[in-house]
């Protein structure tokens, strides 16, 4: 699940103060009047109700890739650069400042992030650029929660919303790409910690995280089995087992290796960030998304045990898969259920579908689907065990060598 992005607001400024042209006399004015509709549609998307954010998302999209141009052909102007064959002439008159909010800064409880003023044209395309990976993220986001809500998605409906999130989030993951490949930004030593080139590298090595877990998750059946059995208006278990085609197990593992190293290299450059400290909540969120990336492939390496009648590993690469979500291994198929731990459990579950339901809820999906992953690993323990107890009868091994010998990505 994307991570619940807060867009920046930003202050008005009249760009004319700063920027003039000979050869294209109204450009700067033009530009400013896209600014401004840029800031106004950022101000209304913050005020807006959490249940009314999703569907503004594409009038801040449209606002900032109509500014685009127009900021960017400046910049090129000024760095006397032709803009599409014709020759662009733009003089800095003195170096532009504007505010922009800092949100994914660390700030203290019950505060506003600080909105402090930031000098230079780089800085200006590099917060209009971010603000335009957020509204793709937002929007993957947006289309992942539908799989998720109160009625069960068809599988066309299901496979239609997982490239859609997948497009988004390798957009984002572009838009993070080029700020990186514009040496004026990526070398800038007075960025905030938003538009910072480890932070910027960080967020694109996010959205590959995620958009590499996403591959797996239109052919894996077990987490839409899982979804289904938590919807409770769902009324296919009267009639009809949950279908359990079989999977391309060894190369979902490779897959989901291959996400969590992106995951762990977000993860790295978000703790390594110079200046202020980012926000704990993507901090963590980048953790978790490795931690259940490598739960997945490993589950992903139990499935393919059980498929070759090796149910004893498979239960081994279980616990070995609860062990990397930090989570005890189950004894037996119903202990996680059992005493203080089980109440526990079934607490956060409930609380998390209570955010699940709720289009108010900003802060569903946080732990990066690790609850998620944790049911998905809890149902098939309880399927094998059972199977082990009464019909193959295989002992299972420690589950640490079988993780040291994990395939690479």
């Amino acid at each position: 699940m994307p991570f619940p992005f807060a867009l920046p607001t930003t202050s008005s400024v009249l760009l004319s103060d700063y920027l003039t042209s000979i050869s294209h006399p109204s450009l700067p004015l033009t530009a400013t009047t896209k600014r401004s509709i840029v800031k106004d549609a950022l101000k209304k998307h913050k005020r807006l109700s959490p249940r009314d954010r999703p569907t503004h998302l594409s009038i801040v999209q449209d606002a900032l890739l109509a500014y685009i141009p127009y900021l960017l052909a400046l910049a090129s102007g000024a760095g006397c650069l032709d803009v599409g064959g014709e020759r662009v002439e733009v003089d800095i008159v003195k170096p532009l400042v504007v505010e922009w909010r800092s949100t994914i800064s660390t700030t203290l409880p019950g505060r506003e992030p600080p909105r402090p003023r930031v000098t230079g044209l780089h800085h200006e395309i590099a917060f209009v650029l971010s603000s335009l990976a957020y509204t793709y993220v937002l929007q993957a986001r947006s289309e992942l929660r539908a799989l998720h809500g109160l009625s069960s998605p068809s599988a066309d409906q299901r496979t239609a919303a997982i490239g859609t999130a997948m497009k988004q989030l390798l957009q984002a993951n572009s838009v993070h790409r080029y700020l990186l490949a514009v040496p004026s930004i990526s070398a800038a030593k007075d960025a905030l910690v938003d538009v910072q080139a480890s932070t910027i590298s960080a967020l694109a090595s996010l959205e590959l995280a995620e958009a590499t877990l996403i591959v797996v998750s239109k052919d894996d059946p077990y987490a839409a089995a899982v979804a289904d059995d938590r919807n409770e208006s769902n009324t296919d278990w009267m009639f009809k087992s949950p279908e359990m085609p079989p999977v391309r197990a060894r190369l979902f593992a490779g897959i989901g290796l291959a996400a969590a190293e992106h995951a762990g290299t977000a993860h790295a450059l978000l703790v390594r960030s110079a200046g202020v400290k980012v926000d704990e909540d993507l901090v963590g969120f980048a953790n978790d998304l490795r931690r259940t990336a490598r739960a997945k492939a490993i589950r992903f390496l139990a499935i393919n045990s059980e498929l070759s009648a090796k149910t004893g590993e498979a239960l081994a690469y279980i616990a070995g898969a609860r062990s990397e979500l930090g989570l005890p291994p189950l004894a037996s198929a119903d202990s996680g259920r059992k005493g203080f731990k089980g109440l526990k459990h079934a607490w956060q579950e409930r609380r998390e579908d209570r955010k699940v339901a709720s289009a108010s809820s900003t802060d569903w999906g946080l732990d990066a689907g690790r609850l998620e992953e944790a049911r998905v690993i809890e149902m098939l323990h309880a399927k094998w065990d059972r199977e082990n107890n009464t019909i193959n009868v295989q002992v299972v091994p420690d589950y640490e060598p079988l993780l040291r010998q994990l395939p690479s990505a």
